[in-house]
């Protein structure tokens, strides 16, 4: 575990991380919508704060609220069943002003009583707060350019990755951890281990290059990709360029289950995933180190699957569910036992927009099996 110092150092620098992405947008475009199943741009201005200010003020140091109606305006996001979209108008926010005094008062207060927070609220609002550097990213991801400024990415050239599989043999996998044993949130408790049958996994994850030939067979093309004159072209961060054919194709699971359908293979499990990764170190293309993906084989080693922590989440064929003993937090009960509700799909590994605190084998992510905004990539297994 961190210590008490250290877990405030993080803090101020995850700040540092969301300060830096709002600051991606011109102040015009602060009210706009990117993604029509999330909320505008100025909501992610108060939330940050507000979560922090509820956990640690409020919860940990009972603090009395100087502002109760944006304490409860910017506690939640949404996540709406498909097809029931927000009808929320500009209009029905706080000006940009407001939203930001909001947040420099909520962190003077807290940053006065630091030390005498638990260090596990501490990891949360940490975790909190980066898990939505990337969301943010992938929310910002969809602005039009002109609404927003920065520096794409330097292109990576590589030679084409020749397709790979890998054996895995039976054994046993330990999905979660223990309570004491390190932070983890609470769908990551209890741990156990699971039985799996021996499999064969791909090296790599499906790359833009095989989706490819599924979208010229007729089906459907990926969310990220556009159509042009010269043919298929990647919709980056910054700008739009030409299709890069040996990075990650980012799907839903939907999408990533009838390639596997189509090809006559499926996808791993979550335990299948745990076997196949492990001990697998982090790539280059995480910890906010790229905006857009790297090619497939950009860390490659001979004799084990190739990014299984980075450049692309990767969808499992499990269900989003609780682990055996799962207790909600009791300051955040709403964190993971409204989501097990069957229609979530765990994903794992993590993106090129993923903080490195958050690659520990036992964190677990989960979408809806349409929602096509991720970064979130798959790769093929077959028993």
């Amino acid at each position: 575990m961190r210590t008490q110092t250290e877990l405030e150092i993080e803090l101020q620098t995850a700040r540092a991380r969301t300060d830096e992405l709002f600051r991606l947008v011109r102040p015009d475009s602060l009210y706009e919508r990117p993604i029509p199943e999330r909320h505008r741009i100025v909501f992610y201005i108060g939330h940050v704060e507000a979560f922090d200010w509820n956990l640690m003020a409020r919860y940990a140091l009972d603090k009395p609220s100087f502002h109760p109606s944006f304490d409860k305006l910017f506690a939640f996001g949404i996540d709406p069943p498909e097809g029931q979209l927000p009808a929320d108008q500009p209009s029905d926010w706080p000006s940009i002003g407001e939203a930001e005094s909001y947040g420099r008062r909520t962190r003077d207060e807290i940053d006065g009583a630091l030390d005498a927070v638990p260090e596990q609220l501490l990891h949360v609002a940490m975790e909190h707060r980066l898990m939505h550097a990337e969301t943010l990213a992938y929310i910002l991801h969809q602005l039009p350019y002109e609404r927003k400024t920065g520096t794409a990415d330097a292109p990576v050239e590589l030679a084409q990755p020749a397709p790979c599989r890998i054996g895995i043999a039976a054994g046993r996998a330990r999905l979660g951890i223990e309570r004491g044993e390190a932070f983890g949130w609470d769908n990551e408790y209890q741990a156990h281990e699971v039985d799996v049958p021996a499999f064969s996994i791909g090296k790599y994850k499906v790359t833009n290059r095989e989706y490819l030939e599924f979208v010229r067979a007729g089906a459907e093309a990926p969310f990220f990709w556009t159509e042009g004159v010269g043919g298929w072209r990647f919709r980056g961060m910054f700008s739009e360029y030409p299709l890069p054919l040996d990075c990650p194709v980012y799907v839903t699971h939907r999408q990533a289950e009838a390639y596997a359908r189509w090809v006559g293979k499926r996808l791993p499990s979550e335990a299948e995933f745990h076997r196949a990764a492990d001990g697998a170190p982090p790539c280059a293309s995480v910890d906010f180190k790229r905006w857009d993906p790297a090619p497939v084989n950009a860390d490659d080693s001979a004799a084990a699957p190739c990014q299984m922590r980075g450049n692309g989440w990767e969808w499992t064929s499990t269900v989003f569910g609780p682990f055996p003993g799962f207790e909600p937090f009791p300051f955040y009960q709403n964190y993971s036992a409204p989501f097990f509700d069957g229609q979530h799909y765990v994903l794992k590994g993590a993106s090129q927009r993923t903080a490195a605190c958050l690659l520990r084998p036992s964190f677990r992510n989960w979408f809806r099996p349409a929602y096509p905004c991720i970064y979130a990539a798959f790769r093929l297994a077959e028993s």
